[in-house]
């Protein structure tokens, strides 16, 4: 039978949700991590007792790491990646996934600035033939970008809800919320921004 990498734990799951998001709210953990708010909630109150995470009360308040769970993270996801014995594979989709990078950031420019009389401008989405052949590029590079994941994912399971975020926030701004493509906190380009750090932290490469 052939080698199943292991499932990630609830807990580690959290944690490095947390560690690639930053400083964020419960139903942010909950949507990156694709567990129930309330499991994320217990698991969040662990780590919070084990001196890994805080919590700030108020509107605008939240959940970060402290220094040792950072830490903590970092060493639990490299030994993940190590025993899995899947470090090879995903260093080598991060390496494609570097090479996408840079179209990336050209598609949300192009969805954000439009050229009116070869002028950039703020895209109001005015221009429904504008906006649907940009979505059509967005379309096309999300194959090579499911692509990248589905090696992940290969790699390790849990790199297989990245595929679902994009696949979701591409559908969604489809069909008419044009916010899922690059803007606010589950559009496609912070999935994808998220996907980066991730893929920083488990290999424990720094950002340049």
């Amino acid at each position: 039978m052939p080698n199943v990498p292991p499932s990630t734990g609830t807990d580690l799951l959290v944690l490095h949700g947390l560690r690639c998001l930053g400083f964020t709210s419960l139903t942010r953990v909950s949507e990156a991590t694709g567990l129930p708010e309330s499991d994320v909630e217990s698991e969040l109150i662990d780590l919070a007792v084990a001196g890994l995470v805080t919590h700030a009360p108020g509107d605008f308040g939240g959940w970060g790491l402290t220094d040792p769970g950072r830490a903590e993270d970092a060493d639990r996801i490299s030994a993940e990646l190590d025993a899995a014995g899947a470090r090879g594979a995903v260093a080598a989709a991060f390496e494609d996934f570097l090479v996408l990078n840079p179209e990336l950031l050209d598609l949300c420019t192009a969805w954000q600035l439009r050229p009116v009389d070869g002028v950039a401008t703020l895209n109001d989405h005015s221009d429904p033939a504008y906006d649907s052949r940009v979505l059509d590029r967005f379309a096309d590079f999300d194959g090579r970008a499911q692509a990248v994941c589905a090696d992940l994912a290969a790699a390790l399971p849990r790199f297989g809800r990245y595929r679902t975020r994009l696949a979701d926030a591409l559908a969604r701004a489809r069909a008419g919320e044009l916010d899922y493509l690059a803007d606010g906190t589950s559009s496609y380009h912070a999935v994808w921004f998220q996907l980066h750090e991730d893929l920083l932290v488990t290999l424990g490469r720094p950002r340049y």
